[in-house]
This record gives structure tokens, C-alpha cells and sequence, in this order.
């Protein structure tokens, strides 16, 4: 199966979103209805925390699957190499907790985004396929 720039964008978009559904500074995520729900008994919450614990465990299995531990740590130090980029630059100020929380979940989703593509881009250019261990 191909992956093209389209099936490139609507991970990413997915993964924006459950970030952002997550936790985002704006006052409108799962956490600040949580927080501000009388009752955590309602089922409406927890099923939106149950699919929020899917879409997470999705994400994140199947990004240490394709990028092991090394890989996830390697690509979290380029990220953080980015926003120290983007502070020297001027681009951002550490001092700024709001921004700075968008450019962080941004680049969670992005860190996800590559979980969810890399095998499809080691394949590409290695000719290697990544499996999963099989019924043993």
C-alpha cells in the first residue's frame, strides 16, 4: 500500500485532533470539561474518554512499533532541537506558556503523525517491510 502527501495530511489531522480533544490552552478539551463537570459519572464523559484512550493507544502502539524506543527518543530531540530554534530565532518566547503549549502539541502530533507513517517511509526507501510478530 502507497502512502501519498494526502494519506500523510489526514493522519496528521487526526492526530491534531486528538490532541488538541485532549488538552489545549484555549479552554475547549476533554480535560477542561472534566475539570469542570459537576459529576464524572455522566456517560457522555466517559465515553468521550474511553474513545480519547483508543485513538491515544492507537497512536502511541503504533508509533513505538514502527519507531521502537530509539527512534521515538531520536525524533523527540529533534523536535525539541526545533523549538530551541525556534526560541534563538526569536520565533518563540520561552516565557509564553500558551504558545508554547500549541507549538508543543503541534509537534506531538507530528511526532505521532511519524509513528503512524514510518514504516511506510523506511519501506520506501530501504525496501525493508516491518511486521508485527505473528500468532506464535
Amino acid at each position: 500500500m502507497n502512502l501519498g502527501a494526502s494519506g500523510i495530511v489526514m493522519r496528521l489531522v487526526f492526530a491534531l485532533l486528538l490532541v488538541f480533544a485532549s488538552y489545549n490552552p484555549s479552554g475547549h478539551s476533554y480535560f477542561h470539561w472534566v475539570s469542570s463537570a459537576p459529576t464524572l459519572t455522566s456517560p457522555i464523559i466517559v465515553l468521550c474518554g474511553l474513545l480519547l484512550i483508543i485513538g491515544w493507544g492507537l497512536y502511541l502502539r503504533a508509533t513505538f512499533n514502527s519507531m521502537g524506543v530509539i527512534g521515538v527518543i531520536a525524533s523527540v530531540a529533534v523536535l525539541a532541537c526545533l523549538v530551541w530554534l525556534f526560541i534563538d530565532r526569536g520565533w518563540l518566547s520561552p516565557t509564553n506558556a500558551t504558545a508554547m503549549t500549541w507549538v508543543v502539541e503541534v509537534l506531538v502530533a507530528v511526532l505521532l503523525t511519524l509513528g503512524m507513517c514510518w514504516s511506510h517511509f523506511t519501506r520506501r526507501m530501504s525496501g525493508q517491510v516491518d511486521i508485527e510478530d505473528g500468532e506464535k
